[in-house]
C-alpha cells in the first residue's frame, strides 16, 4: 500500500509500523509546508493524521475508505519539527470502524488530536492472502 501512496510519499511521509487496527508514520514539516504565520499549515497536519488512519483501518487488508474526520488542534508545529502520527483502532463493528490519531512533536507535545471513522468496502488492499 506504502509504494501506492503517492500523496504521503511527495510530503516525504515515513511508515514507522502498521499492525492490526494501527499504525504510526512521521514527516518532517518543510520551509514550504509554512502559512502566514511561520508555522505548519494545518493541512498538513491534518493529511499526516488522515494517513495515519488510512493505514490502522486498512491494516485488516480490507478495502477501507473514510467516511467522516474531525481534527482538534492543540499547538502550532514549526518548521524543521518532526511530527509522528500514532493511531490505534477504538471500535470495529461490521464495516464500521473509529481511529484515534494523536500527533506529537519531537518534544512529545501533543500537536493535534484527530478521529476517523471509516467503512469497509469490497476487496482486499494487497492478494498477500492468495498465495
Amino acid at each position: 500500500m506504502h509504494a501506492r501512496d503517492r500523496a504521503s510519499l511527495a510530503l516525504g511521509m515515513k511508515l514507522l509500523a502498521v499492525g492490526p487496527g494501527c499504525a504510526s508514520m512521521q514527516m518532517a514539516v518543510r520551509e514550504d509546508m509554512a502559512n502566514v504565520h511561520n508555522t505548519c499549515h494545518g493541512g498538513f497536519i491534518f493529511t499526516l493524521a488522515d494517513s495515519t488512519f488510512a493505514y490502522a483501518c486498512n491494516s485488516h487488508n480490507r478495502n477501507a475508505v473514510a467516511v467522516t474526520c474531525v481534527i482538534e488542534y492543540l499547538r502550532p508545529a514549526y518548521v524543521g519539527d518532526l511530527l509522528t502520527a500514532s493511531g490505534r483502532e477504538q471500535g470495529l463493528e461490521g464495516r464500521n470502524g473509529v481511529y484515534d490519531i494523536r500527533v506529537e512533536n519531537q518534544k512529545g507535545e501533543l500537536v493535534a488530536l484527530f478521529r476517523g471513522k471509516s467503512t469497509q468496502i469490497k476487496g482486499e488492499v494487497t492478494d498477500l492472502d492468495k498465495r
